[in-house]
């Protein structure tokens, strides 16, 4: 007997303290981009990209609420993207809208924090990088010109990046011509430092990597990193599309901190090895757990 919609959704439904956690994230994040706005961003003629900055330009401009914009604005993207991006996704970034609106709102009335441009554009990035990160780990967005870059990627030779990248030089190059150039220039210091404040929130200080390494003394790296680093490897088969060698190749996943380390003991027993370092979004399951070194 095959299982109805409805108790296909119950299956997949969150247990209760995980649904809470991901709304608590939702809201802390959420509200830590409508204080980086009021508090930092808008008062100091700041903004960022995507739709939050073209609705700090429409609400300079008309002197209507930010939050009106940011809401208003997004909820279109939002009911496009809707059968792109699935419901959960559309749910969790609606609820996350709906609070930066309102803690924007909330705020208008409360004075800046800073009024030096420059302080400005470094914390307000730092707290919009956070709050966005947080967000975007709990399954949720703040800006629809993701969602449009998506649909318009399906159409189009360009990437998804290339499309959010090309929306936002307009957008902050047009802070210059309502704000002045000195302040689209703090605008792009903002929007940098919270493109990497994303990141860093996203994937944690203590990022993973996976490491990739072709050794002719595979034995002797592969216990040495185990026993000194204190990190499981894997022994994968391999063959050379040049000479038909068969090679061993060591796998392993290493945090950042880990992998200067890491490179002096490959260099150390074997300064021929081939060594490829990569960026790990998420590690889960298996023994990634370091172990104990004695």
């Amino acid at each position: 007997m095959s299982e109805t919609p409805a108790s296909q959704e119950r299956h997949n439904r969150l247990p209760v303290p995980r649904f809470l956690q991901r709304m608590l994230f939702l809201f802390l994040g959420a509200a830590l981009v409508a204080v980086g706005l009021e508090m930092f961003l808008v008062n100091n003629n700041i903004i960022d990209g995507g739709i939050t900055g073209i609705s700090i330009i429409l609400s300079h401009l008309t002197h209507v609420p930010l939050g009106i914009f940011l809401f208003v604005i997004n909820l279109p993207f939002l009911l496009l993207g809707y059968k792109q991006i699935g419901k959960t996704f559309a749910l969790s970034t609606l609820f996350a809208v709906f609070v930066m609106s309102v803690g924007t709102a909330l705020l208008t009335p409360v004075q800046p924090i800073t009024i030096d441009p420059l302080l400005a554009a470094v914390f307000g990035g730092v707290i919009i990088g956070v709050g966005v990160g947080m967000v975007i780990r709990s399954g949720g967005s703040l800006d629809g010109t993701e969602i449009v870059a998506i649909l318009f990627n399906k159409k189009s030779p360009f990437s998804v990046g290339e499309i959010v990248m090309f929306f936002n030089v307009f957008i902050l190059g047009s802070a210059g011509f309502v704000f002045g150039w000195d302040h689209a220039m703090y605008s792009l210091i903002a929007y940098y430092i919270a493109f990497k404040m994303i990141d860093i929130t996203i994937e944690g200080l203590d990022q993973s990597k996976s490491v990739w390494i072709i050794s002719e003394n595979h034995q002797a790296v592969g216990d040495a990193l185990l026993s000194r680093l204190g990190r499981g490897v894997t022994y994968l088969n391999g063959e050379g599309a040049f000479t038909g060698d068969n090679k061993k190749v060591i796998f392993c996943v290493i945090t950042r901190l880990e992998e200067a380390k890491l490179k002096s003991i490959v260099e150390e027993l074997d300064p021929g090895a081939f060594l490829a370092i990569g960026n790990i979004h998420d590690v889960r399951g298996g023994r990634f757990k370091k172990k104990d070194i004695h």
